[in-house]
């Protein structure tokens, strides 16, 4: 059984394996720019010789006015080809910017120290890099996300992490949206990412670019606590209520709502809204009452979304401000 576990662990390593543009961190980063002034980074799940996270941090490290960014990976027993390692043992990057960046010859000067662990982030040694960061920025791995999420929640640290949009509806992360703990960044949508060549193609969403592997991922979004304008921008529709083209779900006392742009503005009861309507949450205008999914994921899941006996996909239910 042990033997079977380490494979199943090993599949699911490999089908993790994204790595992040530079360019798509650039595009979300831009928008959190008075949050680094004076703080430590810590990157807990990233190769950090190849993390174009590590790198995004060590370019613009004066332009943030950073104090320090640590990038941390995991390794196991089996070479990691994928990241271009050079040892099996997890490894360590500190930048505090004494060393000031010029180039891209620049990164292989900053030493690349091993850790005593494997480099979960998890490990003792993490959790130490952890307590003295005051912001982590990473994309881990998405099958850990329900463990990693409330990790960082329960850990009291501020976050922007890469996930995917379906993550939202998890039993262990759905309460966190809930209580205004977590919300979705700036940018979401389809994205590009780098895969191994050895990636098994089921989809047509790949495309080779010089001899590189790449995958396209939908519904990806950012998690956040961190505040940004966009998060406080008002929704408006422009529909109003007509009773005739909203039906009610048959287990909840909610309407129903299948695209965001039909939210009628001027209902003042609670609404089952797609999904990616929390990619346009503003707290301040509708507040989140629950989720319509399983009806027994979480305590704030209170039913199956079903409307004239058709079973609809997971619905967000919301309420107007008054």
């Amino acid at each position: 059984m042990a033997g079977n576990s380490n494979l199943q662990d090993s599949r699911i390593a490999k089908a993790d394996e994204f790595y992040t543009p530079l360019s798509m961190v650039e595009n979300e980063l831009k928008h959190y720019k008075q949050h680094f002034k004076g703080k430590i980074v810590l990157c807990n799940c990233d190769d950090p010789r190849v993390s174009n996270f590590f790198r995004y941090f060590v370019i613009y490290f004066d332009v943030l006015e950073l104090k320090k960014v640590i990038a941390t990976c995991y390794k196991n027993d089996n070479a990691d080809l994928f990241s271009q390692g050079k040892t099996e043992k997890a490894v360590y990057l500190e930048y505090d910017g004494s060393m000031k960046y010029s180039g891209e010859e620049d990164f292989a000067k900053i030493p690349c120290k091993e850790l005593k662990g494997n480099g979960d982030f998890r490990s003792p040694e993490c959790v130490e890099f952890l307590k003295e960061a005051d912001i982590v920025v990473t994309n881990p791995p998405f099958s850990k996300m329900k463990i990693y999420l409330p990790f960082l929640i329960n850990n009291k640290k501020k976050f922007l992490v890469l996930g995917n949009l379906n993550h939202a509806t998890w039993a262990e992360i759905f309460p966190f949206f809930f209580e205004n703990k977590v919300w979705c960044g700036h940018t979401d949508g389809h994205f590009w990412f780098q895969v191994p060549n050895s990636y098994e193609e089921k989809t047509t969403d790949y495309k080779m670019v010089n001899g590189i592997k790449y995958r396209r991922m939908g519904n990806i979004c950012w998690f956040t606590n961190l505040d940004i304008a966009k998060r406080h921008e008002t929704f408006d529709s422009g529909k109003r209520y007509i009773k005739e083209l909203y039906p009610k779900f048959d287990s909840f006392d909610a309407i129903e709502v299948g695209k965001n742009a039909d939210i009628p503005m001027d209902y003042d009861g609670i609404i089952g809204v797609p999904l990616t309507f929390l990619t346009k949450h503003n707290p301040e205008q509708f507040k989140i009452v629950g989720e319509l999914h399983t009806g027994k994921g979480n305590k704030y899941d209170f039913a199956f979304p079903k409307v004239n006996g058709k079973n609809k996909y997971v619905r967000i239910l919301i309420q107007k401000i008054k």
